[in-house]
């Protein structure tokens, strides 16, 4: 049985997206909401598109309690307060897997543009954030929301991974890849996060320009072994 995953902000369109994929792959997924009946609603919505996968709502504080693998899949300006109230909730040796990004647009601004963040990038700000113990590792900023609901759409694009443990970031491309068409690749440190982010504003316009969903391809890297 694949380890379960915690999604918090599991009822917007990229925890929804990633909620119905890893489902229908057999992984058991907690949906985590502010509210309790958006949790509900979700996870209702999600059996109906797969009626084989494992769906379970829960508010984002019981979510993050209870699972090693959580993925952080709320806008940029919650991320803070999520974290915040999440703080008491979190556990030395949880991997918190942040697909945040800080867009303008969390302050009125232009979704092709990135607020500059102190810490370097929205992951390592979240590093900052967590409690001593539990990991951070980037990753999913380039996968559309859109194209992972839609599962009569095959994928076939890369996901860009970041984190200093080498270990976490294999954790992470496992799970990553049981959805079929999805490949993860290492990127390198945390601090590189402040790059694969910046993919984002930079698909978002290519998107609007060229009426589709974009994704990233690695081209010449080796098979796995």
């Amino acid at each position: 049985m694949p380890e379960p995953v915690s999604i918090i902000g599991g009822s917007g369109a990229l925890g929804f997206g990633l909620a119905v994929r890893l489902g229908r792959a057999g992984v058991p997924v907690v949906i985590g909401s502010r509210e309790a009946h958006r949790a509900e609603q979700t996870a209702a919505q999600a059996s109906a598109a797969v009626p084989e996968g494992e769906f379970t709502p829960k508010g984002n504080a019981e979510a993050a309690t209870g699972a090693e693998l959580l993925v952080l899949a709320v806008p940029f300006r919650s991320q803070s307060e999520t974290l915040t109230n999440l703080k008491a909730h979190l556990r030395p040796g949880q991997i918190v897997i942040d697909a945040s990004v800080p867009l303008a647009a969390a302050i009125s601004g232009k979704a092709t543009r990135i607020i500059g963040i102190w810490q370097g990038s929205a992951a390592q700000q979240v590093a900052e954030m967590v409690p001593e113990g539990v990991r951070v590792v980037s990753a999913l900023h380039t996968v559309s929301a859109a194209l992972l609901a839609d599962l009569g759409h095959a994928l076939e694009e890369d996901v860009l991974v970041c984190g200093d443990s080498r270990a976490d970031k294999e954790r992470v491309i496992a799970l990553i890849e049981r959805i079929d068409g999805l490949r993860g690749v290492d990127c390198g440190r945390l601090e590189m996060a402040r790059l694969t982010e910046q993919l984002t504003p930079l698909l978002i316009g290519i998107n609007a320009r060229y009426k589709t969903h974009a994704g990233i391809r690695v081209t010449g890297l080796p098979e796995r072994p």
